[in-house]
């Protein structure tokens, strides 16, 4: 069976509009990166370096890690159409963001890796190859091992404190298989999303970590229901990228297939 390769992280993509997924990864179209989409790795950056240096012993402040929030922003790795926000907010916001998780998320985490990366996570039964990289990998109390990922977003957490994890689920499943592999031993603790309130105000700003368990459950199938990844194998092996006009995201704005796509009518 050919093997074919797949990024986690665009697995939610795929399963909400073939089509958009086909275009942007197999026919190479792109659009630029949107706004919100660079603040949020901006602060991935700016958090991975704080939380890496915590690991090395060299125990950067907020302040100073925060430098590789305002990089990211100004010197972003791909094209960005940042519409009606500056640059100059965008930072403001990044920043205060970072350090937000600085204070009050990283004193209370045990990290063992940050930015773990698996090259290759070989699935030959349904010829799957994952790759990706998890934001962070960590131990609790007994010295099991699982996994936080950190989400930005103007609904990352409600004003009660309450993060939204349902809809992260499938791709923490897998996310937790990748850790697994590029660490070399098995996930097994409760998830984390790290969810970051994206606000204009420091009163709009908020932290919280909500917890996914026994994600990878939906994973594995059964004789009568296929498993997530069955489910990807087969639509990718089939070609059957059918569109989804009911998507959030259908617009053109996200979509580069959508001014020629005929599921739209």
């Amino acid at each position: 069976m050919e093997t074919i390769t797949i990024r986690a992280s665009s697995l939610p993509e795929l399963f909400d509009c073939p089509a958009r997924w086909e275009a942007k990864h197999i026919r190479g179209l792109r659009l630029p990166k949107s706004g919100a989409a660079q603040l949020g790795t901006a602060v991935h950056a700016g958090t991975a370096l704080y939380d890496q240096s915590r690991l090395d012993g060299s125990s950067l402040t907020a302040d100073e890690a925060a430098g590789a929030v305002a990089d990211a922003i100004h010197r972003p790795e791909e094209d960005v159409d940042w519409g009606e926000d500056s640059q100059s907010e965008a930072e403001r916001i990044g920043i205060a963001l970072h350090t937000l998780y600085c204070r009050d998320i990283a004193p209370k985490q045990q990290y063992v890796a940050v930015e773990a990366t698996c090259e290759a996570l070989h699935i030959t039964d349904i010829g799957l190859t994952l790759t990706g990289t998890t934001d962070r990998i960590t131990v609790d109390a007994v010295g099991d091992l699982g996994i936080a990922d950190i989400k930005t977003g103007k609904s990352a957490v409600s004003a009660d404190g309450t993060v939204s994890t349902g809809r992260h689920a499938a791709q923490i499943a897998v996310y937790e298989l990748l850790a697994g592999a590029a660490i070399g031993r098995p996930i097994t603790a409760p998830a984390e999303i790290i969810g970051l309130q994206v606000a204009k105000t420091d009163k709009g700003r908020r932290a919280g970590i909500g917890v996914i368990t026994d994600a990878c459950e939906m994973l594995v199938g059964d004789e009568e229901n296929p498993g997530l990844l069955q489910m990807a194998a087969d639509l990718l092996h089939a070609g059957r990228f059918y569109g989804n006009p009911s998507s959030q995201l259908c617009n053109p704005k996200f979509c580069p297939a959508y001014p020629a796509c005929r599921w739209r009518k």
